[in-house]
């Protein structure tokens, strides 16, 4: 190495120090300044023969790790010159009683704070998690700066970390994400942590990474003009009202935005509230808090809040001393954007977390007099690492009062529902035509099911095809009454359809069994099959549930007239059923069967004695440790003991109409492969009116086809009937049903 590379290097050690003074935070005495100084003579002594894995002197790193405390964390003399030495007991033959003795015991005790982590990190096997490192970071100090320099100290690391090998880089990048991160956040270090999350995910998902960071430059024109539109109108009523203020727009960290892509399952284009705006303004302490809704009525005015992300932590700051009102509002274009509303006094505090803190509650004073204070609330902060109380409140207030929910759409306009609605109900509430065609519905950008509970602020997208019709199952999707009914008018349309069709094919059924209709005809058929109106008749024989055997049955009766004679003068509860009820236009339900839990399973039962439920009751199953599931209504006297002492043995149970019940069927398929054969094989079972299909897998190979489709069907009738069509379909050898 050259006497002139080593005179330049010098040079810029020198210089590397004077800007160590000049950014730092605090104001700095001489007797402070004396020793920092005196610190960095120390550490330049200490570290002269050692050189970092980039071949710079090893020096530069304990000089960057004091800028950062200085300048971005704020803290005073103590730190800065334990900074510049928390690698000097450690990696030389210098003790911490020498340390003592040079300065004073408060840098000794942070220096020996260090060297102490220094080393429990070193004598870590890898089996110890990170969790214990975290508890013992905790633990070991009681002077909170050290952890604070500690960050510091990583923060470097991150940022110098490019000569290392790739295995080290995510081990130290992971720590960093699963350490120190929160910890900074705990101490309300924003923007270190911001800084810290965003280069852990650089080391660890470094694809991921380089894609957000390359689209965030790509869109950047595009954000630009967006957030300038919404300042733009901010401004000339900020301005009208008189209020000195700066906007600026600042981009989420891009640790921000991947974890919202993984937790909303969704692509970059789709994380909306990708920015925030900031309206810092200046006050004096008296009137922050006034200014502070004074702007927020002003933004309000403009742009339509969302009630459920409001945060006023003006009112209760979080224990970091943050304070902010942060309120998001429906943008421009149908976007979510965040505003930050703060004082310049809680923009300082935010940047810098507690030395700002400090420095207003002391009016200036040293770093020393206050320090206890705020050492004490930031040792609070980090050992309540559980959620945010205030934030925990705050989503809590928000639920239990609200008794609607205000939902929007994709372009930014807002309705109301009830709480507890669907999605499937926010699509009914803005048309009921769009609701009956409504086959899907994105909520935040990801594809739910119909049946998703709606919260207060999400932003719902109806996807819709013509040829989608509600089903009996949509009536349990929906909990307003409007899309209740809607669909009910809607499945008794289909009802009535089905039933003209079954009349007719009735008829033709009939003539077969040379028997003429007639009313009286109907009305014997009504009683036969123990139904109610000639609807339950027609539209049972349309869907198939009533078979021919059973014709035939009710034709061998009929001519039978000697018994018939007999049955009618013993039985004489065969009365015809009036013509205003035979004729009415409802489809009854004759409750026979009783089914069990979200998937409508059969099982066995018994009903209880001690309220004896009845076919059309609203009961639940209990069960029992010696009896199986007993059936209880929903008012039986017992009910409330069960439901509270023994919450997980209670099923969900309901009657129903098994001539209204849909079945599961599995059907193999075997034959030649042939073009277009999928195709014609959804053709006719999509065709079949009555016939949904819930999955489908086909393979061929060397000429032979081999399939298995799952389809839901009312009953065996339209089965067979599905099965014989699919037969006839050219290439078809075999079609058999799958019984598990």
């Amino acid at each position: 190495m050259t006497d002139e590379f080593i005179e330049k290097e010098n040079k810029a050690i020198a210089q590397e120090y004077k800007e160590l003074l000049r950014i730092s935070y605090q104001t700095l005495s001489d007797a402070d300044k004396k020793m920092i100084r005196k610190a960095f003579d120390v550490a330049v002594d200490a570290h002269k023969d050692q050189r970092r894995k980039s071949g710079e002197a090893y020096i530069f790193h304990p000089i960057a790790v004091a800028k950062i405390v200085a300048s971005q964390i704020g803290l005073g003399a103590t730190s800065i010159a334990a900074a510049l030495m928390h690698d000097v007991v450690e990696d030389t033959d210098t003790t911490v009683q020498d340390i003592e003795r040079m300065f004073n015991p408060k840098v000794a005790q942070l220096v020996e704070g260090l060297t102490k982590i220094a080393q429990v990190k070193k004598d870590l096997n890898i089996s110890m998690q990170a969790e214990n490192f975290r508890k013992m970071l905790l633990t070991l100090n009681d002077d909170v700066r050290v952890i604070i320099i500690k960050i510091a100290d990583r923060l470097h690391n991150m940022q110098t970390m490019d000569s290392m090998a790739e295995y080290k880089q995510v081990k130290i990048a992971s720590e960093t994400l699963y350490i120190y991160a929160p910890l900074a956040h705990r101490l309300g270090l924003y923007n270190i942590k911001n800084e810290l999350e965003d280069l852990g995910l650089k080391y660890t998902e470094p694809q991921a990474y380089k894609d957000i960071v390359s689209k965030i430059k790509e869109t950047k024109e595009e954000q630009d003009n967006y957030i300038k539109e919404i300042s733009d109108v901010l401004k000339a009523s900020l301005d009208a009202e008189g209020v000195d203020y700066i906007i600026k727009g600042r981009p989420k960290s891009v640790y921000s935005i991947r974890r919202k892509m993984k937790v909303q399952g969704v692509g970059f284009d789709e994380v909306y509230d990708k920015f925030a705006l900031r309206i810092v303004y200046k006050s004096d302490p008296h009137d922050e808090k006034f200014l502070a809704w004074k702007i927020y009525s002003i933004v309000t005015d403009h742009y339509r809040p969302s009630p459920s992300r409001l945060r006023d932590w003006i009112s209760s700051p979080k224990s970091t001393g943050y304070e902010a009102l942060h309120i998001t509002v429906m943008g421009p274009k149908g976007r979510w954007v965040e505003i930050q509303v703060r004082s310049e006094r809680m923009d300082e505090i935010a940047e810098k977390g507690y030395a700002a803190h400090y420095k207003y509650k002391q009016g200036g004073g040293n770093e020393e007099s206050g320090l206890d204070v705020w050492l004490n609330l930031l040792k609070e902060a980090l050992e309540n690492s559980e959620t945010n109380a205030v934030d925990f409140v705050e989503d809590f207030k928000m639920n239990l009062y609200a008794k609607e929910i205000f939902i929007f759409t994709p372009k930014g306009e807002i309705k109301s529902l009830p709480k507890g609605a669907t999605s499937l109900d926010f699509a009914f509430s803005i048309h009921s035509e769009i609701g009956i065609r409504t086959r899907g519905t994105r909520v935040n950008g990801r594809l739910v099911p119909l049946n998703h509970e709606l919260k207060s602020g999400d932003q719902v997208e109806v996807i819709t095809s013509p040829n989608q019709k509600p089903t009996t199952h949509w009536l349990e999707y929906v909990t307003t009454s409007r899309a209740k009914n809607k669909i009910r008018n809607v499945l008794n349309e289909n009802t009535k359809k089905i039933a003209e069709d079954g009349k007719e094919l009735l008829a033709r059924k009939m003539r077969h069994l040379k028997i003429t209709m007639s009313e009286t005809v109907v009305n014997e058929l009504v009683n036969f099959f123990k139904l109610k109106t000639s609807l339950d008749l027609f539209y049972r024989v349309g869907i198939g549930a009533i078979e021919n055997q059973q014709l035939k049955d009710y034709a061998a009766q009929k001519s039978n007239t000697f018994i018939n004679f007999f049955k009618s003068k013993i039985k004489r509860s065969d009365k015809p059923i009036p013509d205003e009820d035979l004729h009415r236009q409802v489809l009854t339900s004759n409750f026979d069967m009783l089914v069990f839990g979200p998937e409508h399973d059969k099982l066995d039962y018994k009903l209880s004695t001690c309220c004896n439920p009845i076919p059309g009751d609203e009961v639940f199953g209990f069960v029992t440790i010696n009896e199986g599931i007993k059936v209880h209504k929903k008012d039986c006297p017992n009910a409330i003991s069960l439901q509270s002492n023994y919450a997980y043995r209670i099923m969900s149970a309901k009657w129903i109409d098994s001539t209204q019940q849909e079945f599961k069927a599995i059907l193999n398929i075997t034959g030649m492969d042939t073009m277009g054969l999928t195709n014609q094989i959804t053709k006719v079972i999509s065709n079949n009116m009555h016939v949904n299909i819930q999955s489908i897998a086909l393979n061929g190979e060397a000429g032979i086809f081999n399939g298995q489709i799952a389809v839901i069907v009312q009953n065996n009738t339209i089965l067979k009937k599905l099965m014989e069509n699919i037969r006839k379909i050219d290439g078809i050898d075999k079609v058999t049903r799958v019984y598990h």
